[in-house]
């Protein structure tokens, strides 16, 4: 098969692996940057250009799509999509994924464990006092809607410093959401990675000594771990609901069981897999090969 990993840094660790894993199992791999690709749009006929020159036909997508550029991305994807080569992630699910408030609609429809969360347009002085208590009054987490990574993330200890975090992001003309903190979870989360509707590998992260976020890329450290069934199936099906089939679901243990934090539609495999010794590159890299030889199998039977 032919397979393209779509990265904008073909030096990065995970696109890396995921090119040596589609070539050990005998794939062609190729690194395309989808910010030099170019949509051509004409009836009956979609194709992607890279720089300028029409790609050659590929059997499967490996979408690697930064947060900064998901509407540029999604728009590459799609054009695939419509020109029926299969994706690990589609255009839609990238998204919604990627959308926080989006995403946790969503998975509240689906039923999934969340934390308590409230979002609303500038709210007047006395009403941001009232978003605060709605979550169970502070400590509270405050988030921008386009953060990733930890970045725009912030625990306000007290009602004051909600407010004035709240008035200072809303100046910049930037929508929150105010969530509730989950004390019981001490810093820590759990990142479960999701291939083809099951979970692969698993890691609890610990923050650093005094900070509340748990991500490896803000200093925390991460260890493997046996998920228990509430948090295998929790994971699962956020992976469902948003529609991702590759997926790094991100949740926080509490006392009411797993709570979901966010899924990521392009989730890092360092942390993942120095973490647990699971070869998740080759767990995608099989599962697109199941996935075509069923859809082939189905082509056969028509």
């Amino acid at each position: 098969m032919r397979i393209a990993i779509l990265s904008a840094n073909p030096n990065l660790y995970s696109t890396q692996r995921l090119l040596e894993a589609a070539c050990e199992r005998g794939h062609e791999g190729v690194v395309v940057n989808h910010l030099n690709c170019q949509v051509m749009i004409e009836g009956g006929k979609p194709s992607v250009l890279y720089e300028g020159h029409e790609l050659d036909p590929f059997d499967a997508i490996v979408p690697r799509i930064g947060a900064s550029v998901t509407d540029y991305g999604c728009a590459i994807v799609r054009q695939f999509e419509m020109m029926k080569v299969f994706t690990t992630a589609k255009s839609q699910a990238i998204s919604r994924s990627r959308n926080k408030l989006r995403s946790l609609q969503v998975l509240s429809k689906a039923g999934v464990g969340l934390p308590k969360t409230v979002f609303a347009n500038h709210p007047k002085n006395g009403n941001v006092t009232q978003l605060i208590e709605l979550v169970g009054g502070p400590p509270v987490v405050i988030k921008l809607l386009e953060g990733t990574q930890g970045i725009g993330v912030v625990l306000a200890e007290t009602t004051k410093a909600a407010k004035s975090t709240i008035e200072a992001f809303y100046g910049l003309k930037k929508h929150v959401l105010v969530q509730e903190f989950v004390a019981e979870a001490k810093g820590s989360d759990i990142r479960a990675l999701v291939v083809g509707g099951r979970v692969v590998g698993a890691m609890k992260r610990q923050g650093l000594e005094g900070e509340f976020r748990s991500n490896i890329h803000r200093g925390g450290n991460a260890v493997a771990i046996q998920l228990t069934p509430d948090e295998e199936q929790t994971a699962i099906e956020a992976a469902r609901a948003l529609g991702l089939k590759v997926a790094g679901v991100d949740m926080l243990p509490s006392d009411r069981g797993p709570l979901v934090l966010e899924v990521n539609s392009s989730p890092g495999l360092e942390g993942i897999e120095k973490a647990t010794g699971v070869d998740v590159a080759a767990e995608i890299i099989t599962y697109i090969e199941e996935k075509i030889r069923a859809d082939e199998g189905d082509m056969v039977g028509v």
